[in-house]
């Protein structure tokens, strides 16, 4: 089947298998190897992109069901820089062997620019779809925080 979508602000289209999964076609067809494979039961989060501006796991969605849609992954999330919550999963040490980092980096994202007002407590229990093994997730917390009072959200 013939796919069409824009990803990371470019129009891509490819032919695809009809049971291809959004994961796999963003790492193996366009090589954005950024966004991970973690459990393909979409558990841990560690394969979230955007799809039309809301965070989305990539490992049970088709690709042939983001057909006409816009993808940003991991490696289009900065425009010419990091973006902030790059920089500040950075500042913040959010992030350790790095393979939970970008699903949780698109998730906080999507978090922040939907609800800047948010209690460290509002920021745990919506990443608890993202499994991190490494952080025990109090400097991702952190990072995400620092990014929400920066646009003049927070407690």
């Amino acid at each position: 089947m013939k796919v069409s979508m824009t990803v990371n602000g470019k129009s891509v289209t490819r032919d695809v298998s009809p049971r291809t999964l959004l994961v796999h076609f963003l790492r193996e067809d366009l090589d954005l190897t950024g966004t991970k494979i973690g459990c393909d039961t979409s558990q841990c989060g560690a394969c979230t992109v955007h799809l039309d501006g809301k965070a989305l796991k990539s490992c049970t969605m088709l690709a042939v069901q983001a057909d006409g849609a816009a993808i940003t992954t991991i490696e289009g999330l900065a425009n010419g820089g990091l973006h902030p919550m790059q920089e500040s999963f950075w500042e913040n040490h959010g992030l350790q062997c790095g393979y939970c980092t970008p699903g949780m980096i698109m998730s906080s994202t999507a978090l922040v620019q939907n609800n800047p007002n948010m209690s460290e407590s509002d920021i745990r229990h919506s990443l608890e779809g993202n499994i991190c093994r490494c952080t025990g997730y109090h400097n991702i917390v952190k990072a995400v925080k620092q990014v929400a009072e920066s646009m003049g959200g927070g407690d």
